[in-house]
Protein backbone atom coordinates (compact mmCIF):
# COMPACT_ATOMS: atom_id res chain seq x y z
CA UNK A 1 0.00 0.00 0.00
CA UNK A 2 1.19 3.52 -0.71
CA UNK A 3 1.74 6.11 2.02
CA UNK A 4 -1.17 8.44 2.62
CA UNK A 5 -2.80 11.01 4.87
CA UNK A 6 -6.53 10.83 5.52
CA UNK A 7 -8.67 13.66 6.85
CA UNK A 8 -12.44 13.93 7.04
CA UNK A 9 -14.07 16.16 9.67
CA UNK A 10 -17.72 15.79 8.58
CA UNK A 11 -20.13 14.67 11.29
CA UNK A 12 -22.85 12.35 9.97
CA UNK A 13 -26.32 12.21 11.48
CA UNK A 14 -28.11 9.30 9.81
CA UNK A 15 -31.74 8.24 10.07
CA UNK A 16 -35.35 9.26 9.85
CA UNK A 17 -36.31 12.43 11.69
CA UNK A 18 -32.74 13.69 12.02
CA UNK A 19 -33.54 17.11 10.52
CA UNK A 20 -34.68 18.12 14.01
CA UNK A 21 -31.02 17.94 15.07
CA UNK A 22 -30.28 21.09 13.08
CA UNK A 23 -31.03 23.11 16.18
CA UNK A 24 -28.03 21.61 17.95
CA UNK A 25 -25.77 21.40 14.89
CA UNK A 26 -26.07 24.97 13.60
CA UNK A 27 -24.58 27.68 15.86
CA UNK A 28 -27.34 29.39 17.85
CA UNK A 29 -26.43 32.89 16.66
CA UNK A 30 -25.84 31.94 13.04
CA UNK A 31 -27.28 33.95 10.18
CA UNK A 32 -28.19 31.15 7.76
CA UNK A 33 -28.68 30.89 4.02
CA UNK A 34 -30.54 27.74 2.98
CA UNK A 35 -29.69 26.75 -0.61
CA UNK A 36 -31.91 24.30 -2.50
CA UNK A 37 -32.85 23.23 -6.01
CA UNK A 38 -36.32 23.21 -7.51
CA UNK A 39 -39.73 22.98 -5.92
CA UNK A 40 -39.42 19.44 -4.54
CA UNK A 41 -37.91 20.58 -1.23
CA UNK A 42 -40.93 22.82 -0.72
CA UNK A 43 -43.51 20.39 -2.10
CA UNK A 44 -42.39 17.49 0.09
CA UNK A 45 -42.27 19.57 3.26
CA UNK A 46 -38.52 19.14 3.75
CA UNK A 47 -37.91 22.88 3.58
CA UNK A 48 -40.57 23.51 6.22
CA UNK A 49 -38.93 20.93 8.47
CA UNK A 50 -35.60 22.66 8.03
CA UNK A 51 -37.01 26.10 8.81
CA UNK A 52 -38.78 24.77 11.90
CA UNK A 53 -35.62 23.09 13.15
CA UNK A 54 -33.62 26.30 12.69
CA UNK A 55 -35.99 28.04 15.11
CA UNK A 56 -35.47 31.74 15.69
CA UNK A 57 -32.31 32.03 13.61
CA UNK A 58 -32.41 34.55 10.79
CA UNK A 59 -32.87 32.48 7.62
CA UNK A 60 -32.49 33.45 3.96
CA UNK A 61 -33.78 31.08 1.26
CA UNK A 62 -31.98 30.70 -2.05
CA UNK A 63 -33.63 28.32 -4.53
CA UNK A 64 -33.08 27.35 -8.12
CA UNK A 65 -29.64 25.74 -7.89
CA UNK A 66 -29.46 23.64 -11.06
CA UNK A 67 -28.83 19.91 -11.47
CA UNK A 68 -25.42 20.94 -12.81
CA UNK A 69 -24.85 24.02 -10.64
CA UNK A 70 -23.81 27.04 -12.66
CA UNK A 71 -21.36 29.74 -11.80
CA UNK A 72 -23.86 32.32 -13.03
CA UNK A 73 -26.60 31.25 -10.59
CA UNK A 74 -24.27 30.72 -7.66
CA UNK A 75 -22.76 34.18 -8.00
CA UNK A 76 -26.24 35.53 -7.24
CA UNK A 77 -26.04 33.72 -3.91
CA UNK A 78 -22.51 35.02 -3.32
CA UNK A 79 -23.75 38.59 -3.73
CA UNK A 80 -26.60 38.10 -1.24
CA UNK A 81 -24.35 36.44 1.32
CA UNK A 82 -21.88 39.31 1.09
CA UNK A 83 -24.55 42.00 1.30
CA UNK A 84 -26.43 40.41 4.20
CA UNK A 85 -23.27 39.27 6.02
CA UNK A 86 -24.58 35.71 6.24
CA UNK A 87 -22.19 33.46 8.17
CA UNK A 88 -23.52 29.90 7.75
CA UNK A 89 -24.65 28.01 4.62
CA UNK A 90 -27.02 25.04 4.66
CA UNK A 91 -27.49 22.91 1.54
CA UNK A 92 -30.82 21.07 1.26
CA UNK A 93 -30.84 18.69 -1.69
CA UNK A 94 -28.54 16.39 -3.60
CA UNK A 95 -24.94 16.62 -4.68
CA UNK A 96 -25.49 19.51 -7.06
CA UNK A 97 -26.89 21.76 -4.35
CA UNK A 98 -24.08 20.71 -2.01
CA UNK A 99 -21.43 21.32 -4.69
CA UNK A 100 -22.91 24.74 -5.35
CA UNK A 101 -22.95 25.56 -1.64
CA UNK A 102 -19.27 24.65 -1.37
CA UNK A 103 -18.49 27.07 -4.17
CA UNK A 104 -20.46 29.86 -2.51
CA UNK A 105 -18.69 29.16 0.78
CA UNK A 106 -15.30 29.56 -0.89
CA UNK A 107 -16.27 32.44 -3.20
CA UNK A 108 -17.70 34.80 -0.58
CA UNK A 109 -14.35 35.59 1.11
CA UNK A 110 -12.30 35.08 -2.06
CA UNK A 111 -10.49 38.28 -2.99
CA UNK A 112 -9.99 37.56 -6.70
CA UNK A 113 -12.39 36.66 -9.54
CA UNK A 114 -14.21 33.58 -8.12
CA UNK A 115 -13.95 31.61 -11.38
CA UNK A 116 -10.25 31.35 -10.57
CA UNK A 117 -11.23 28.95 -7.78
CA UNK A 118 -12.08 26.48 -10.54
CA UNK A 119 -9.17 27.40 -12.78
CA UNK A 120 -6.79 26.82 -9.85
CA UNK A 121 -8.62 23.63 -8.72
CA UNK A 122 -9.18 25.20 -5.29
CA UNK A 123 -5.49 25.35 -4.42
CA UNK A 124 -5.57 29.04 -3.48
CA UNK A 125 -8.63 28.95 -1.22
CA UNK A 126 -7.56 30.46 2.10
CA UNK A 127 -10.89 30.60 3.92
CA UNK A 128 -14.51 29.54 3.49
CA UNK A 129 -17.82 29.94 5.27
CA UNK A 130 -18.95 26.93 7.34
CA UNK A 131 -21.56 24.71 5.68
CA UNK A 132 -23.89 21.90 6.64
CA UNK A 133 -26.07 19.67 4.47
CA UNK A 134 -29.43 17.94 4.51
CA UNK A 135 -29.15 15.22 1.88
CA UNK A 136 -32.19 14.24 -0.19
CA UNK A 137 -30.55 12.26 -3.02
CA UNK A 138 -27.95 9.49 -2.75
CA UNK A 139 -25.41 9.91 -5.53
CA UNK A 140 -22.34 12.09 -5.41
CA UNK A 141 -20.94 11.70 -1.90
CA UNK A 142 -20.48 15.48 -1.76
CA UNK A 143 -22.07 15.42 1.71
CA UNK A 144 -18.86 13.91 3.13
CA UNK A 145 -16.02 15.13 0.94
CA UNK A 146 -14.13 18.29 0.01
CA UNK A 147 -14.88 18.32 -3.72
CA UNK A 148 -17.21 20.26 -5.98
CA UNK A 149 -17.87 20.54 -9.71
CA UNK A 150 -19.24 23.76 -11.18
CA UNK A 151 -20.41 24.64 -14.70
CA UNK A 152 -19.95 28.03 -16.30
CA UNK A 153 -22.69 28.17 -18.88
CA UNK A 154 -21.23 31.07 -20.83
CA UNK A 155 -17.98 29.14 -21.42
CA UNK A 156 -19.52 25.67 -21.72
CA UNK A 157 -16.99 24.61 -19.10
CA UNK A 158 -17.46 22.21 -16.21
CA UNK A 159 -14.54 22.12 -13.78
CA UNK A 160 -13.83 20.58 -10.36
CA UNK A 161 -12.13 21.98 -7.28
CA UNK A 162 -11.10 20.57 -3.91
CA UNK A 163 -10.28 22.15 -0.58
CA UNK A 164 -10.32 20.87 3.00
CA UNK A 165 -11.92 24.20 3.91
CA UNK A 166 -15.21 23.19 2.23
CA UNK A 167 -15.78 19.90 4.03
CA UNK A 168 -19.31 20.08 5.47
CA UNK A 169 -19.27 20.51 9.23
CA UNK A 170 -22.15 18.04 9.37
CA UNK A 171 -24.48 16.17 7.04
CA UNK A 172 -27.95 14.92 7.88
CA UNK A 173 -28.86 11.77 5.94
CA UNK A 174 -32.55 10.85 6.17
CA UNK A 175 -33.28 8.06 3.65
CA UNK A 176 -37.02 8.75 3.77
CA UNK A 177 -36.37 12.07 2.04
CA UNK A 178 -35.49 10.13 -1.12
CA UNK A 179 -38.85 8.32 -1.40
CA UNK A 180 -40.41 10.89 -3.73
CA UNK A 181 -37.50 11.11 -6.18
CA UNK A 182 -38.20 10.34 -9.85
CA UNK A 183 -36.82 6.99 -11.06
CA UNK A 184 -34.37 8.76 -13.34
CA UNK A 185 -32.71 10.52 -10.42
CA UNK A 186 -32.52 7.34 -8.37
CA UNK A 187 -30.98 5.41 -11.26
CA UNK A 188 -28.53 8.22 -11.96
CA UNK A 189 -27.49 8.16 -8.32
CA UNK A 190 -26.71 4.44 -8.46
CA UNK A 191 -24.61 4.88 -11.61
CA UNK A 192 -22.77 7.87 -10.17
CA UNK A 193 -21.85 6.04 -6.98
CA UNK A 194 -20.83 2.93 -8.92
CA UNK A 195 -18.44 4.87 -11.14
CA UNK A 196 -17.03 6.77 -8.16
CA UNK A 197 -15.95 3.44 -6.72
CA UNK A 198 -14.64 2.16 -10.05
CA UNK A 199 -12.45 5.21 -10.61
CA UNK A 200 -10.67 4.55 -7.30
CA UNK A 201 -10.52 0.76 -7.64
CA UNK A 202 -10.04 -0.26 -11.26
CA UNK A 203 -6.43 0.81 -11.77
CA UNK A 204 -3.49 -1.48 -10.95
CA UNK A 205 -2.58 -3.55 -7.84
CA UNK A 206 -0.63 -1.84 -5.03
CA UNK A 207 -1.16 -4.45 -2.30
CA UNK A 208 -4.07 -2.59 -0.71
CA UNK A 209 -6.47 -5.42 0.20
CA UNK A 210 -8.42 -3.28 2.67
CA UNK A 211 -9.35 -0.68 0.06
CA UNK A 212 -9.93 -3.38 -2.57
CA UNK A 213 -12.33 -5.41 -0.43
CA UNK A 214 -14.07 -2.26 0.77
CA UNK A 215 -14.55 -1.08 -2.82
CA UNK A 216 -15.76 -4.50 -3.98
CA UNK A 217 -18.28 -4.61 -1.15
CA UNK A 218 -19.63 -1.21 -2.14
CA UNK A 219 -19.93 -2.30 -5.78
CA UNK A 220 -21.73 -5.51 -4.83
CA UNK A 221 -24.10 -3.52 -2.63
CA UNK A 222 -24.92 -1.15 -5.49
CA UNK A 223 -25.53 -4.07 -7.86
CA UNK A 224 -27.87 -5.61 -5.28
CA UNK A 225 -29.63 -2.53 -3.91
CA UNK A 226 -29.78 -0.34 -7.04
CA UNK A 227 -32.52 -2.28 -8.84
CA UNK A 228 -34.43 -2.69 -5.55
CA UNK A 229 -34.45 1.08 -5.07
CA UNK A 230 -36.36 1.32 -8.36
CA UNK A 231 -38.72 -1.61 -7.81
CA UNK A 232 -39.37 -0.88 -4.11
CA UNK A 233 -39.30 2.93 -3.91
CA UNK A 234 -40.84 3.11 -0.41
CA UNK A 235 -38.54 0.57 1.22
CA UNK A 236 -36.67 2.48 3.92
CA UNK A 237 -33.97 -0.16 4.39
CA UNK A 238 -33.15 -0.23 0.67
CA UNK A 239 -32.95 3.55 0.46
CA UNK A 240 -30.87 3.65 3.66
CA UNK A 241 -28.34 1.18 2.27
CA UNK A 242 -28.18 3.07 -1.01
CA UNK A 243 -27.70 6.44 0.70
CA UNK A 244 -24.91 5.14 2.92
CA UNK A 245 -23.04 3.34 0.13
CA UNK A 246 -23.11 6.49 -2.02
CA UNK A 247 -21.63 8.48 0.84
CA UNK A 248 -18.89 5.93 1.48
CA UNK A 249 -18.11 5.71 -2.24
CA UNK A 250 -16.50 9.15 -2.23
CA UNK A 251 -15.57 10.16 1.31
CA UNK A 252 -11.90 9.39 0.75
CA UNK A 253 -11.57 6.04 2.47
CA UNK A 254 -11.44 3.66 -0.48
CA UNK A 255 -9.13 6.02 -2.35
CA UNK A 256 -6.64 6.41 0.49
CA UNK A 257 -3.21 5.14 -0.51
CA UNK A 258 -4.21 3.78 -3.92
CA UNK A 259 -3.90 5.11 -7.50
CA UNK A 260 -7.01 6.72 -8.95
CA UNK A 261 -8.24 7.20 -12.51
CA UNK A 262 -11.06 9.81 -13.01
CA UNK A 263 -10.70 9.89 -16.80
CA UNK A 264 -14.31 8.76 -17.25
CA UNK A 265 -15.51 11.63 -15.09
CA UNK A 266 -13.40 14.27 -16.79
CA UNK A 267 -14.52 13.27 -20.29
CA UNK A 268 -18.07 13.02 -18.99
CA UNK A 269 -17.90 16.56 -17.61
CA UNK A 270 -17.28 17.86 -21.11
CA UNK A 271 -20.32 16.01 -22.45
CA UNK A 272 -22.50 17.51 -19.75
CA UNK A 273 -21.18 21.02 -20.28
CA UNK A 274 -21.65 20.81 -24.05
CA UNK A 275 -24.86 18.84 -24.42
CA UNK A 276 -26.59 19.03 -21.01
CA UNK A 277 -26.59 15.27 -20.50
CA UNK A 278 -27.11 14.13 -16.93
CA UNK A 279 -23.78 13.54 -15.19
CA UNK A 280 -24.56 9.85 -14.66
CA UNK A 281 -25.60 9.42 -18.29
CA UNK A 282 -22.15 10.55 -19.42
CA UNK A 283 -20.50 8.11 -17.02
CA UNK A 284 -22.61 5.21 -18.27
CA UNK A 285 -21.62 6.08 -21.84
CA UNK A 286 -17.89 6.48 -21.25
CA UNK A 287 -17.02 3.84 -18.64
CA UNK A 288 -17.62 0.63 -20.68
CA UNK A 289 -15.64 2.04 -23.60
CA UNK A 290 -12.87 3.21 -21.28
CA UNK A 291 -12.69 -0.26 -19.71
CA UNK A 292 -12.44 -1.81 -23.15
CA UNK A 293 -9.77 0.63 -24.29
CA UNK A 294 -7.73 0.09 -21.10
CA UNK A 295 -8.22 -3.64 -20.78
CA UNK A 296 -4.47 -4.34 -21.09
CA UNK A 297 -3.37 -1.55 -18.76
CA UNK A 298 -6.00 -2.60 -16.20
CA UNK A 299 -5.76 -6.35 -16.81
CA UNK A 300 -5.01 -7.52 -13.26
CA UNK A 301 -7.69 -5.41 -11.65
CA UNK A 302 -10.22 -6.19 -14.37
CA UNK A 303 -9.76 -9.89 -13.71
CA UNK A 304 -10.14 -9.26 -9.98
CA UNK A 305 -13.25 -7.16 -10.64
CA UNK A 306 -14.70 -9.88 -12.87
CA UNK A 307 -14.26 -12.56 -10.22
CA UNK A 308 -15.07 -10.69 -7.03
CA UNK A 309 -17.88 -8.39 -8.18
CA UNK A 310 -19.51 -10.38 -10.98
CA UNK A 311 -18.51 -13.91 -9.93
CA UNK A 312 -17.01 -14.59 -13.36
CA UNK A 313 -14.64 -17.54 -13.07
CA UNK A 314 -15.15 -19.53 -16.26
CA UNK A 315 -13.37 -19.02 -19.58
CA UNK A 316 -9.92 -17.63 -20.28
CA UNK A 317 -8.73 -14.22 -19.13
CA UNK A 318 -9.90 -12.38 -22.23
CA UNK A 319 -13.35 -13.90 -22.00
CA UNK A 320 -13.70 -12.97 -18.34
CA UNK A 321 -12.61 -9.38 -18.96
CA UNK A 322 -15.03 -9.06 -21.87
CA UNK A 323 -17.83 -10.51 -19.77
CA UNK A 324 -17.11 -8.09 -16.91
CA UNK A 325 -17.31 -5.12 -19.26
CA UNK A 326 -20.55 -6.44 -20.75
CA UNK A 327 -21.99 -6.98 -17.25
CA UNK A 328 -21.16 -3.40 -16.34
CA UNK A 329 -22.92 -2.03 -19.41
CA UNK A 330 -25.90 -4.33 -18.85
CA UNK A 331 -26.19 -3.16 -15.23
CA UNK A 332 -26.48 0.47 -16.29
CA UNK A 333 -29.00 -0.43 -19.00
CA UNK A 334 -31.06 -2.43 -16.49
CA UNK A 335 -31.34 0.74 -14.41
CA UNK A 336 -32.67 2.55 -17.47
CA UNK A 337 -29.50 4.56 -18.08
CA UNK A 338 -28.49 4.30 -21.73
CA UNK A 339 -24.85 3.64 -22.58
CA UNK A 340 -24.31 4.92 -26.13
CA UNK A 341 -23.89 8.46 -27.43
CA UNK A 342 -26.42 7.68 -30.15
CA UNK A 343 -29.00 7.08 -27.41
CA UNK A 344 -28.70 10.81 -26.70
CA UNK A 345 -28.72 11.81 -30.39
CA UNK A 346 -24.98 12.49 -30.46
CA UNK A 347 -22.82 11.46 -33.41
CA UNK A 348 -19.26 11.88 -34.71
CA UNK A 349 -19.47 15.67 -34.64
CA UNK A 350 -19.85 15.49 -30.85
CA UNK A 351 -16.62 13.51 -30.62
CA UNK A 352 -14.72 16.27 -32.36
CA UNK A 353 -16.25 18.95 -30.16
CA UNK A 354 -15.48 17.08 -26.93
CA UNK A 355 -11.88 16.56 -28.01
CA UNK A 356 -11.49 20.29 -28.63
CA UNK A 357 -12.83 20.98 -25.15
CA UNK A 358 -10.49 18.46 -23.56
CA UNK A 359 -7.55 20.13 -25.30
CA UNK A 360 -8.71 23.59 -24.28
CA UNK A 361 -9.01 22.53 -20.64
CA UNK A 362 -5.64 20.80 -20.56
CA UNK A 363 -7.12 17.31 -20.23
CA UNK A 364 -4.43 15.57 -22.27
CA UNK A 365 -2.84 13.41 -19.59
CA UNK A 366 -5.68 11.54 -17.93
CA UNK A 367 -5.86 8.25 -16.06
CA UNK A 368 -3.95 6.62 -13.24
CA UNK A 369 -0.77 6.62 -15.34
CA UNK A 370 -1.43 9.99 -17.02
CA UNK A 371 -1.18 8.30 -20.41
CA UNK A 372 -4.68 8.90 -21.76
CA UNK A 373 -3.94 11.55 -24.36
CA UNK A 374 -6.31 12.98 -26.97
CA UNK A 375 -5.68 10.04 -29.30
CA UNK A 376 -6.81 7.60 -26.63
CA UNK A 377 -9.75 9.81 -25.69
CA UNK A 378 -10.79 9.83 -29.35
CA UNK A 379 -10.83 6.04 -29.44
CA UNK A 380 -12.90 5.93 -26.25
CA UNK A 381 -15.42 8.45 -27.55
CA UNK A 382 -15.73 6.79 -30.95
CA UNK A 383 -16.25 3.44 -29.24
CA UNK A 384 -19.05 5.08 -27.26
CA UNK A 385 -21.06 6.14 -30.33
Amino acid sequence: MLNFDFYNPTQISFGEGRIAKLDSLVPAEAKVMVLFGGQSAQRTGTLDEVKKALGDRQVFLFGGVEANPTYEKLMEAVQIVREEKIDFLLAVGGGSVIDGTKFVAAAVPYSDEPWNILLNSGRDIEQALPIGTVLTLAATGSEMNNGSVITRRSLQAKLPFHSNLVFPKFSILDPSKSFTLPERQVANGVVDAFVHVIEQYLTYPVNAPVQDRFAEGLLQTLVEQGPLALSQPDDYEVRANLMWVATLALNGLIGAGVPQDWSTHLIGHELTALYALDHAQTLAVILPSMMQERRDAKREKLLQYAERVWNLREGDEEQRITAAIEQTRAFFETLGVKTRLKDYNLEQAAVETVLKQLEQHGMQQLGERQDIDLTVSRRVLEASL
